[in-house]
């Protein structure tokens, strides 16, 4: 068997020893770390930590999980240990507007992005023939009122059927429930622009195109209860003049909102992003 890749992730109350109570017992199974980054947040007195390293022919996932136990009771550590070569595998929900779709799909092409679509899911019919080019099982799921809980147990059906690690939101127009945006916690990615709370409802370019913004933006974050409130992931902002229409700032924003999604993705699959209460520590 060839050598293995192992992202390690944890979050404990910061004491001294931890970093040296976990990299002896890697240094002990000759395991050799790639990358590390540590955070320390100073309010909560809590510590962060990721690992990346390379496992020796012959050691698995269970004698790292085994040498590592010892110093996870002592400190009484969250962790996670993620094998590098297990690809992803990603829920995409969309609605109309598919730009930020797209963008996902052509950085997984590409290999930027390592992960696999599992299936689109849609409310509409619009992206059925973008999934049918790229060979991913697309399903329509219409939602509205009356019908929004038997709509969301197909969608968490399919999540468990696919195996899917993720699901992301790429201009899925409709809110999730409280039940689904608790269940599937820090597994949802959503995209929306940066002008919230100022412009909310319909036409939000418009809107601030009409006061005259002169910077607009996106947010990628996590999916909680509390609308558009959940922890963020990757912002960016794109400055704006007086002569640019609706339609441009429009066309600004779906540049900003699918590059903003794409690299929020690509942190969460490569285990960069840690949840830190209503905020995240995110190791670039």
């Amino acid at each position: 068997m060839p050598a293995s890749n192992f992202i390690l992730t944890l979050s404990c109350e910061d004491r001294p020893g931890i970093v040296a109570a976990v990299t002896t017992e890697l240094a002990a199974l000759n395991a050799n770390i790639a990358e590390s980054n540590q955070f320390w947040d100073r309010e909560t007195g809590r510590f962060f930590m990721r690992l990346a390293f390379t496992a020796p022919e012959g050691v698995e996932r269970d004698a790292i999980e085994k040498a590592l136990k010892p110093a996870i009771e002592r400190f009484g550590m969250r962790t996670a240990l993620i094998d590098q070569s297990q690809k992803k595998k990603i829920l995409v929900m969309v609605s109309k507007f598919d730009h930020a779709l797209l963008h996902l799909l052509y950085q997984i092409r590409v290999g930027w992005l390592d992960a696999e679509v599992v299936a689109i899911v849609s409310n509409h019919e619009d992206s059925r023939k973008t999934a049918e080019y790229e060979g991913i099982p697309y399903h329509v799921l219409p939602v509205s009122k009356d019908n929004k809980a038997e709509q969301e147990e197909q969608v968490l059906k399919l999540f468990k059927e696919t195996g899917a690690d993720l699901v992301v939101l790429a201009r899925y127009m409709q809110i999730l429930s409280d039940k689904l945006s608790t269940r599937l916690y820090g597994q949802v990615i959503n995209i929306h622009h940066s002008f919230l709370p100022s412009f909310k409802g319909a036409k939000p370019y418009h809107q601030a195109h009409e006061r005259g913004v002169k910077i607009i933006g996106a947010t990628a974050h996590y999916v909680t209860p509390d609308l558009d409130e959940g922890p963020i992931i990757e912002q960016e902002i794109e400055r704006v003049n007086h002569a640019m229409s609706p339609d441009d700032l429009i066309a600004t924003g779906r540049d900003v909102e699918s590059r903003v999604l794409a690299r929020a993705v690509k942190l969460h699959l490569e285990s960069r992003v840690m949840l830190n209460g209503r905020k995240t520590v995110v190791f670039g």
